[in-house]
């Protein structure tokens, strides 16, 4: 059964919750740091989501423009991406490279960090070995680090998640709940049960839709994808829900839809299907009106 939707109705008069929406910097790394979070603030969303290049001009031109921005308004959110490039490593070296790419981070003085953390095929221990160096990190610098839901990772799957979970209560995660789809090939009926432990630590949302097949769908306002759209919708409601009853006065939600691949396009040609970035804004306004009971 789906879980269900709960209004503010069910909820306590005065339990609200403010919601920040995340613009992603995927897809758009054609544009200048400067041009793309003048964007980012045009179209009224509230802080950016990125995995930074390796261009030291664009981060400098970067970090330099979110310092002005956070200049005028403090809440504006910074949140860089953890994302180490495939490699077949030994666990020793992967977390020398995630521990030496979170201490770069910090010195940006993000807002929080979101991570890509382990691999799918590192055991149990060796995967909890990587998200210790990251706490410990967390814990030295004072920067907070959630770890993404997402194929490849610890995170890969609702089942083998709760362990890690198990082991380390205070965990704190990013949900993405399409990557639990596809690994799935379901819209997770039968695992909502997994869910409702998952729940409690899912601190930041990637709102993007996908299906059994894909983590993302061409267009989530097409009328084919109306189930899926309703079943995401019902699982973020659930979240918010959580927060708020634990008296959270803030959310961040990034849409997070991306391009190519992940986009759908037509072969030859290889033109992406639908409009990127105004499916960003399109989810974004479509989630300010859905949740608005809930929303202070």
């Amino acid at each position: 059964m789906p879980l269900k939707t709960i209004s503010s109705n069910e909820l306590n008069i005065n339990q609200k919750i403010n919601i920040k929406y995340i613009c992603p910097f995927w897809g758009q790394e054609h544009a200048e740091a400067n041009i793309f979070i003048n964007n980012v603030i045009e179209n009224n969303f509230q802080g950016i989501e990125i995995h930074l290049p390796e261009s030291k001009i664009f981060i400098d031109s970067f970090i330099k423009r979110i310092n002005d921005v956070y200049n005028k308004n403090i809440d504006f959110a910074f949140i860089p991406q953890q994302l180490t490039n495939p490699e077949n490593e030994k666990v020793e070296v992967y977390i020398k490279k995630v521990k030496n790419k979170l201490l770069e981070l910090t010195t940006y003085q993000p807002t929080f960090i979101n991570s890509h953390t382990g691999k799918d095929y590192y055991s149990f221990d060796d995967n909890c070995r990587v998200i210790e160096a990251c706490m410990n990190i967390s814990s030295k610098t004072g920067v907070k680090i959630l770890h993404e839901t997402h194929r490849g990772r610890f995170s890969f799957h609702t089942t083998s998640l709760i362990p890690y979970l198990e082991k380390f209560p205070e965990i704190e995660l990013t949900g993405d709940f399409s990557h639990f789809c596809t690994v799935s090939e379901s819209l997770l009926n039968d695992q909502q049960h997994f869910l409702e432990k998952i729940i409690p630590h899912i601190s930041y949302i990637h709102a993007r839709i996908g299906h059994e097949q894909a983590p993302q769908v061409n267009d989530p306002f097409a009328p084919e994808w109306k189930n899926h759209l309703a079943q995401f919708k019902q699982w973020w409601n659930k979240i918010l829900v959580h927060n708020i009853k634990q008296g959270k006065k803030d959310f961040m939600i990034c849409t997070e839809f991306g391009p190519t691949p992940y986009m759908p396009c037509l072969p030859y040609t290889q033109q992406p299907v639908s409009n990127q970035w105004q499916t960003n804004i399109k989810m974004k306004k479509y989630l300010q009106e859905n949740f608005k009971e809930i929303t202070s």
